[in-house]
Formats: C-alpha cells, structure tokens, sequence
C-alpha cells in the first residue's frame, strides 16, 4: 500500500468500511464509474485504460511523496473490496480548506447513495479536520442529482452558494450547488 507522506494515519475505518490511499488495483473499476456517471462529473469524455494508466502513473504517484499536495485521493472500502473512491482535492493548504470528491460503484447509487456518502464523509472529515486540522470543507456540484443535498445536509453541511445556470450540460444551463461544513474544533 502506498502511503502519503503529507499524512500521519493512512487508515480511516468506520465498521467494515474504511479509506486508504488510492490503490493502484482499483484504477480500472474507478475509470469505469467514471465513465458510468459521466454526466455528474467534470470530466469531458470518457477514460481509456491507457489514460487511467497514465494518470495513476503520472499525478497519482507524485501525490505520495509531496509535503503539501493538490489532492489526497483514498479507495473507499467495504472490507478489501473497493466500492468507491473520492478525497479531497483542490486543496488551499493557506486558507486550510478543500473541495470533496466522491464517486461509488454506480450499482450501489440506487439503494445505497446515503449510507455510502454519509459513511465517506464521516471517515474523509477525520482526515480533514482532525489529521490536517483544516477549517473547511465543501463539494461543488451541477444541480442534477437531488438526492444529494438532504444527504449532505444530514451530515452538517449547508448550502453556501448556488450559481444559477453556471454550467451547460444536455442542451441546458444548470446550477452549481456549494455546500460547505466548518471545523467546529479548529
């Protein structure tokens, strides 16, 4: 397992469930959800294996060994099997704050979205807040999937913005929705 040099714990667990950095095993089952769920994503067109080889090659494994990265991307696990992948990117180490990204086994969206986000989130802010000691975290996301928002509200966050028709997606202009949630302990 590799392990990031910017964190002290590379373990989060909660149950059977639990974060570890991203694994390179996973890279493919990622790619595929990705390109499953293409339209909540900021992604233009779909991944090929060479490209997901690339990028792990590339700006994953640089991640491990950086003092202050970009992103700390973890597998989300339910025993050893990966069912998800997300973390925090578009760090601000200054301000101490990050965006969320969360993607799960597009088979588990149906019946499972809450548990599963609600799980991730609870195990990615002990990584945020109180392995880094950041003072927020928030997701940006196109206004397309309602399900979403009573989850994230359910785990303390709220809606801090909302930019109308911000982003072109099928023909038609949606709005962004950030919610955010501050570290109560910082």
């Amino acid at each position: 397992m590799n392990n990031y040099k910017a964190l002290n714990k590379q373990i989060y667990s909660y149950g059977i469930y639990s974060i570890v950095p991203i694994r390179y095993e996973d890279r493919i089952e990622i790619m595929k959800w990705r390109n499953e769920q293409i339209y909540h994503l900021r992604q233009n067109q779909p991944l090929t294996s060479q490209d997901q080889d690339k990028y792990f090659n590339t700006i994953i494994n640089e991640l491990f060994e950086a003092e202050k990265p970009n992103q700390l991307l973890f597998s989300y696990l339910e025993n050893d099997n990966c069912i998800g992948y997300g973390g925090l990117v578009h760090i601000n180490w200054i301000d101490k704050n990050s965006e969320i990204s969360f993607l799960m086994n597009t088979e588990l969206e149906k019946d499972m979205f809450k548990f599963h986000w609600a799980t991730f989130l609870q195990l990615l802010e002990s990584v945020a807040f109180n392995e880094l000691n950041f003072h927020k975290i928030f997701t940006y996301a196109f206004d397309l999937r309602p399900h979403l928002y009573p989850t994230l509200e359910a785990s303390g966050f709220y809606e801090e913005a909302r930019l109308k028709e911000h982003c072109y997606i099928d023909g038609k202009y949606l709005d962004v929705v950030v919610t955010s949630k501050i570290n109560k302990y910082a």
